[in-house]
């Protein structure tokens, strides 16, 4: 292992050790944060990564090991008195009150209650100077997962923290915004302050963080200097072995107009339940074998695209086909019979039941068909040869069916429901996020699978706030602005800039 030393640390975590039971999650970890410094911290799901900045945020106490702030061992055992210390958190897990406006979220834990009016002010100012504009009067649940994100970014950012706990916070932004926010917390680090980034994007990692500590299984396995790595490098490390090409894509290119759209909409318009347009006049086709990306920010109808597609939000106006099946004003099962699949962007809401054993999440889809549907009944043991089949498939770390879905790894679940979906598609292929919050091992399986559908001649639509996922997949990209396409490449003439600067609304202004 290396490291760069000199400065003397700001927080220093001396052999923390955690567990839970008979698991130890944290093995005698060591982690230094230094004043002036962006330091990124790696490692796939199950790492340690939460476990170690819960136990710096004061939501877990460690059972071995103590904790260094400005030189003096510090007992940090509630969030409360971790930010008496200045440590903030964003996590990735939101901790929202749903039925609350985005103003009050933001005031919720301040250090003095403030009127409405200065907490809409408030909200406005921060999320000006964030480059996050969100509507202060906006109630949680009605944000995109997305938008939930920046808002938690923004608390943390709004409180002035010392120590600033940051988990993928540029899922939601523009490259461009990005930019601006990592200048910003340079900014924050020069002066005198630290940051540590957790995040999957080992380009950020490479060209904003100063130091790397990278876990596995609970224990640091290596530390280095961000600007001395090669990304592959840091992948390798994460993953404890090397990792193959993942190809941008396999056989032939796909050629606009090649193929009859396997899914089509036109003139495709949807409402909020206020009567806003969240989708407006919107056209868009997917021929076999491509995949189309939708790039653009949180909120510009992408959840509203998907959920059309799906048959889950009835359209005010327009068409949708499925071939020359005419899906307009269907539901759910008329689209899941005309062979159109949907990974959600909430896994857990909408794509399982957590509290159900693998065998049952992996039969929604077939309960009505045989062999899984015996009559009006799900023929227990033909479900449980099928989820057996379809776990060895997805790679699963397991093949016992009878394990609940809560009980298993994001990437895991997200392999499975990925499976299960191309599994009934044979049409179209409506992905949203399919790899958010996944590591490098998890995303590149996902990414792989996605690309072998699109090899069998199935059509999908990828929908990411990762412009690296969009552009490592797509075949066309159209971006999405308050509810229209706004621009369009082809892989052969895509420019970042350019796409950065339509999901800002460049492109329509």
């Amino acid at each position: 292992m290396t490291d760069s030393g000199g400065a003397t640390p700001r927080v220093e975590m001396r052999g923390i050790v955690k567990r839970f039971g008979q698991f130890e999650a944290l093995s005698g970890v060591d982690l230094a944060l230094r004043a002036g410094e962006v330091h990124a911290l790696l490692g796939e799901n199950g790492a340690g990564k939460t476990t170690l900045m819960k136990v710096l945020g004061g939501l877990h106490e460690p059972d071995e090991g103590e904790i260094v702030v400005a030189g003096e061992p510090v007992k940090l055992r509630s969030a409360r008195r971790a930010a008496q210390y200045g440590i903030g958190m964003v996590h990735q897990h939101f901790c929202l009150v749903k039925r609350f406006t985005v103003a009050a979220n933001l005031q919720i834990g301040a250090a003095r209650a403030s009127r409405v009016s200065d907490s809409v002010s408030n909200a406005v100012e921060l999320g000006e100077r964030y480059g996050m504009k969100l509507d202060p009067a906006a109630r949680i649940a009605d944000l995109s997962v997305g938008e939930q994100q920046a808002v938690e970014i923004l608390r943390a950012l709004g409180r002035g923290a010392e120590i600033l706990i940051l988990d993928e916070p540029t899922a939601v932004l523009t490259p461009q915004e990005s930019e601006r926010l990592f200048t910003m917390l340079r900014e924050f680090a020069d002066a005198g302050k630290a940051v540590v980034l957790i995040s999957h994007k080992l380009r950020e990692v490479t060209g904003h963080a100063d130091r790397v500590t990278i876990m596995r299984r609970g224990a640091v396995v290596a530390r280095r200097l961000a600007g001395e790595c090669a990304e592959r490098e840091l992948a390798q490390l994460m993953i404890g072995t090397g990792i193959e090409d993942l190809p941008l894509q396999t056989g032939s290119p796909f050629k606009a107009g090649s193929s009859e759209p396997q899914l089509a909409c036109a003139g495709l318009s949807v409402t909020h339940a206020d009567g806003r347009l969240a989708l407006d006049d919107l056209s868009l086709r997917i021929g076999s074998g491509e995949i189309v990306g939708v790039a653009g920010v949180a909120g510009n109808g992408q959840r509203e695209l998907a959920e059309a597609l799906t048959g889950l939000r009835p359209a005010a106006a327009g068409t949708i086909h499925a071939g020359d099946r005419d899906l307009s004003g269907g539901g759910p099962l008329d689209f899941i019979g005309a062979g159109v699949g949907h990974v959600p962007e909430d896994r857990n809401r909408t794509a399982v039941a957590p509290g159900a054993p693998i065998w049952r999440n992996a039969v929604l889809k077939r309960y009505r068909t045989r062999p899984v549907a015996r009559g009006w009944r799900v023929d227990s043991s033909a479900a449980q040869k099928f989820a057996e089949q379809l776990c060895d498939v997805a790679q699963l770390s397991t093949r016992d069916v009878h394990r609940r879905i809560r009980n298993l790894s994001g990437g895991n679940a997200q392999r499975l429901v990925l499976r299960r979906e191309i599994d009934c598609s044979s049409r179209a292929l409506i992905a949203a996020y399919p790899a958010r919050g996944l590591d490098v091992g998890a995303a590149h399986q996902v990414k792989k699978a996605m690309l072998e559908a699109r090899e069998a001649g199935i059509g999908i639509l990828l929908i990411s706030e990762d412009l690296d996922e969009i552009l490592e997949l797509s075949d066309r990209i159209v971006v999405l602005y308050e509810g229209r396409i706004v621009s369009e490449f082809t892989r052969e003439n895509v420019d970042r800039d350019q796409l950065g600067l339509s999901m800002g609304g460049a492109a329509v202004r």
